[in-house]
This record gives C-alpha cells, structure tokens and sequence, in this order.
C-alpha cells in the first residue's frame, strides 16, 4: 500500500468546501478529504488565501486527469506532486 496524495488547489473556503462534498459523492472515497488554508507569502488576510483539499489515495484509484477537470469546474487546479 502506498501513500499517494492528491493536493487540489481551490480560490476560496466556499469553493473548497463545495467541491470537497462533492468528491466524495463523485469519487466514493474511503475517507474526507482534508481542507487546509494556505496563505499566500506575507499576507493575513483571508481573501488573499488558497484553499487545498488533500486526498489519501492509498489504493492509486482516483485518474489525475479526472482530478484535474473535477477541480476546473471550481476554478482550480491539481499541483503535481
């Protein structure tokens, strides 16, 4: 079992919080992707942060292209690892 991650990158809480729901309804996955804020460099402010959904994908299941395009559809992308 190995232990590949899936980082999406998402402009806002809202958008990750939308698309996080909808991962697990669109993908089944076996546990709750994991919502991290990532401020960009020198900034407090929340506007000016990323959010990420961070996937476990022990089983090397989930396709990066499908990940890619799920990710699209809330203005995001997925980092490479």
């Amino acid at each position: 079992m190995s232990d590949v991650r899936h980082v999406l990158v998402l402009p806002d809480r809202d958008a990750a919080h939308e698309a996080a729901v909808a991962l697990g309804e669109r993908f089944a996955l076996d546990e709750e992707p994991q919502l991290v804020r990532d401020a960009l460099a020198g900034e407090d402010d929340a506007e000016d942060a990323q959010w990420l959904l961070v996937l476990r994908d022990s089983e090397g299941r989930l396709d990066a292209g499908e990940l890619d395009e799920f990710a699209g559809e809330w203005d995001g992308w997925r980092e490479e690892p």
